[in-house]
């Protein structure tokens, strides 16, 4: 490399599970953003219950990074398998660092790229330190390659084992600096790629499933129930691990039905209630998801998607259930559905969908995926005033006294927004009756033809009062773009990197972002279809499912889609192909 490139890195570990790949990953993430630099990384590991090839990929920018991208300039490898299964991933004048026994010849690699092997073993020994420190041994020497302050790292080993006391603090950084001070005395400085500090502003380092989590909190959440089912399961842990000091209930249920229904009873109590699961489990759900539908009782619902049918790939990506999520359970009724593009998103979104749901009635889905719930992002402090709590409609105390004795409370009441007041358990002359099945005002079974109309209708309403209350998806970039993208979720990352190297290529794109999946803002795509020169949707599954969404709800065909389904989120390089392929043959 004959220009030195400096703060613009990707970073990637790769080993057996147990090797401590995530930490030593979120150590080296945590020690850029301590620079002022920004992160996003990807993690990858099979659908096994024990071991297995583990990735952590971290790409590190000094300015804000949406996505993954392709290329990798640093390969820690732990074993001979990494080098084998991602050599042909690193970028040019990449290196490889790996313990001296797994080293290949350089006949095997393309010649740009340098191998740094490491005694791991030896200096392990040395060291007087157990045996998977290697990984930080790795960690050192990366850090050294790159020629980033040291001290930093030091810092944040520190405060990631402080509860573990001294000793283990001491052999980590220990370990770390034996890599650091290897490098810098048997290799030239001379690698292609250089980190260097740039401000001391500190970020978090927070997961879409950990933001999903911070914003139920942070919207008065207190019940959670679920039964693990990756890509869900760290909002169970996150949840469990938060009861206390919240005054949560945290409920790990023995399936997805209990899971639901517990749900359901903690929201017709009136408290904040969310569960969550994958599409699986979410199969499981959807007799329960009707039911609250039906008695309009407020939950939260989290379906973090991954690759389908069946059990599928558990620990992969895709977008796949748009259409199930839109359909689930049976009959017609409320069903919003909210889809955030991003780790920040999933923050306010969340804290939206509580309002919705309580201010409605009704069940509310949050989708996510596996790329989003699982990958990390430097991010800046939210803030927890943008969206006010509103707990919804209860009925006025002086009606309630002044109502006969004897009588039903009408919780169905029909109303011209399809809202109806509530009360809880416990309400003096707040009584009514609950059921599963079609019912009257005051919730008794009746089966009439008027009766079901009302109802009907007044469920819809709903609906048609959400939708006139959201807001509009807004239309981003220049006006006159060559190339307008209609995405939904977590495909926003990738298409943004892709639109910043399109646009140095002189190619305008502008983008949709389709936030609020049902009500689906039917008016507005309909109008940027028809205003636009070229229409693509990038939909991160096999038959472009947003396209079928699109022309149920506007009669329009999308002829342009660009689709990834093999389990893996989009690159950004894979957009931008293949929109300059629209351009040039579309």
């Amino acid at each position: 490399m004959n220009i030195m490139q400096k703060n613009k890195l990707t970073w990637k570990i790769g080993g057996k599970a147990g090797e401590g790949i995530m930490a030593t990953g979120m150590i080296f993430s945590q020690s850029c953003t301590r620079g002022g630099l920004h992160i996003y990384d990807v993690s990858e590991y099979p659908s096994l219950i024990k071991g297995g090839h583990n990735t952590l990929q971290v790409r590190v920018e000094d300015r804000e990074v949406f996505s993954q991208e392709r290329g990798v300039n640093i390969l820690i490898a732990l074993n001979r398998e990494t080098i084998s299964m991602h050599k042909d991933e690193i970028a040019d004048s990449g290196g490889i660092i790996c313990d001296v026994a797994d080293a290949v010849d350089q006949k095997e690699l393309r010649n740009d790229i340098r191998v740094y092997p490491i005694p791991f073993n030896d200096i392990i020994k040395d060291i007087n330190a157990q045996p998977i420190m290697k990984n930080n041994v790795a960690l050192g020497a990366s850090i050294a390659l790159v020629d980033y302050d040291f001290e930093i790292v030091v810092k944040v080993i520190r405060d990631s084992f402080k509860r573990k006391g001294d000793s283990i603090i001491n052999e980590n950084t220990r370990a770390a600096k034996a890599g650091y001070d290897f490098i810098k005395k048997n290799f030239k400085n001379d690698f292609g790629y250089k980190l260097e500090k740039i401000g001391d502003q500190e970020r978090m380092i927070l997961t879409g499933n950990d933001t999903i989590c911070i914003g139920a909190i942070n919207a008065g959440c207190k019940f959670y129930s679920a039964y693990p089912m990756t890509p869900a399961s760290s909002i169970l842990h996150f949840m469990a691990a938060q009861e206390r000091r919240f005054n949560i209930v945290v409920k790990h249920t023995e399936d997805e039905i209990s899971a639901i229904n517990m749900a359901i009873g903690a929201g017709f109590t009136g408290v904040r209630a969310m569960c969550g699961t994958s599409g699986g489990g979410f199969c499981l759900m959807t007799e329960g998801y009707g039911l609250a539908g039906m008695l309009e009782v407020p939950i939260v619902v989290i379906l973090s998607m991954r690759p389908g049918p069946s059990t599928g790939m558990p620990t992969w990506s895709e977008q796949g259930d748009l259409k199930f999520a839109m359909n689930a359970s049976q009959g017609d009724f409320p069903r919003p559905i909210l889809i955030p593009g991003d780790i920040e998103e999933s923050f306010y979104m969340t804290m939206e969908a509580f309002n919705i749901a309580e201010k409605y009635q009704t069940p509310v889905i949050i989708l996510s995926d596996k790329n989003l719930a699982e990958s990390h992002k430097s991010l800046d402090k939210f803030d927890t005033a943008r969206v006010p709590i509103e707990r919804g409609e209860y009925a006025d105390a002086s009606e309630l006294a002044a109502s006969p004795d004897n009588t039903f409370f009408k919780r169905y009441r029909f109303t011209a927004t399809g809202i109806s007041p509530r009360t809880l358990p416990g309400t003096k002359k707040g009584i009514y009756t609950a059921t599963s099945d079609e019912h009257d005002e005051e919730g008794v079974i009746i089966e009439s033809i008027d009766n079901r109309l009302k109802m009907m209708h007044k469920r819809e309403q709903k609906m048609k009062t959400l939708a006139s209350e959201l807001k509009q998806p807004e239309l981003i970039g220049p006006a006159d773009a060559d190339v307008t993208v209609i995405f939904t979720g977590s495909t926003k990352g990738p298409i943004k990197e892709a639109i910043i190297i399109l646009e140095k290529e002189g190619i305008k794109v502008n983008y949709l972002q389709i936030s609020y999946l049902n009500p689906f803002p039917t008016e507005k795509v309909s109008n940027v279809i028809d205003s636009a020169r070229k229409i693509v949707v990038v939909d991160n599954n096999f038959k472009g499912q947003l396209c079928d969404i699109i022309r149920e709800k506007t009669g329009k065909t999308i002829v342009h889609k660009i689709l990834k389904y093999d389990g893996r989120p989009f690159y950004p390089e894979e957009i931008h192909n293949s929109i300059k392929e629209v351009m040039s043959h579309g």
